[in-house]
């Protein structure tokens, strides 16, 4: 499992849930090298990819939003 965490105060907090038992220890691995959040990441890095892979509404991702966007709910 892979998580996007902030280091804030001296802990490192995740950015999304996470289901680990309260007291696991973990293994944190930071990347080293230049900073890659100026660096165009694809969008199979994003915890968001896969979010709509169960709906039988939405058949293409990408059609569903331009459909959106032509008419936005307000």
């Amino acid at each position: 499992m892979t998580i996007a965490a902030q280091y804030v105060d001296g802990v490192f907090r995740p950015l999304e849930a996470v289901s680990v038992q309260e007291g696991t220890v973990v293994e944190v691995v930071i990347p080293s090298g230049p900073d890659r959040s100026s660096e165009r990441r694809s969008i199979r890095e994003s915890s968001f990819f896969g979010l709509w892979k169960d709906r039988t509404d939405i058949m293409d991702g990408v059609e569903y939003v331009d459909k959106l966007r032509d008419n936005p709910r307000r």
